[in-house]
């Protein structure tokens, strides 16, 4: 078993039954524990402004599928909400990303990990530090580091 950290974001559709029901999809996943999930974020939309607010959490699974099979049901997931890529950085009813599997390093077309922009982004940051905040983002550092580190962006815990 692999611990993964999942960034989970919505802000169409209720976005908040949104995100709690893929928390209960992560949970069943094949192979895969839910260990943890974090309180839930409110956040500014990045990129385009003309959208609704979005929900935001971090779940931690223990799971025995390899990344790209994980991603694979990830998207499957985002797929059976009616995931629609109209823009980037637009609008969704929901955004699963795989924010890091263990310690792994990938970096392909069809996934990266860690996450390239996890450093970077409070809404992911803050909810990951609440549930895992020892952990190292390899050649970032410690969660908790980089979450000092970030303004929070407007985000509000839940």
């Amino acid at each position: 078993m692999v611990r993964a950290y999942i960034g989970l974001g919505s802000n169409l559709n209720q976005p908040q039954e949104q995100v709690c029901q893929a928390l209960a999809e992560l949970a069943a996943l094949p192979q895969t524990r839910r260990v943890a999930h974090s309180k839930l974020y409110r956040s500014a939309p990045m990129g385009p402004q003309d959208q609704p607010d979005y929900i935001n959490a971090v779940a931690v699974l223990d799971t025995g599928l390899g990344p790209f099979d994980l991603l694979a049901k990830l998207q499957a997931i985002e797929q059976s909400h009616h995931r629609v890529r109209k823009r980037h950085w637009g609008e969704r009813t929901l955004d699963l990303d795989l924010l890091l599997y263990g310690d792994l390093e990938i970096a392909t077309e069809k996934l990266t990990i860690p996450h390239s922009q996890l450093h970077e982004r409070a809404f992911v940051l803050y909810p990951l530090a609440e549930v895992a905040p020892q952990v190292v983002v390899p050649g970032r550092g410690r969660v908790v580091d980089l979450a000092q580190c970030c303004s929070p962006q407007g985000l509000q815990r839940l």
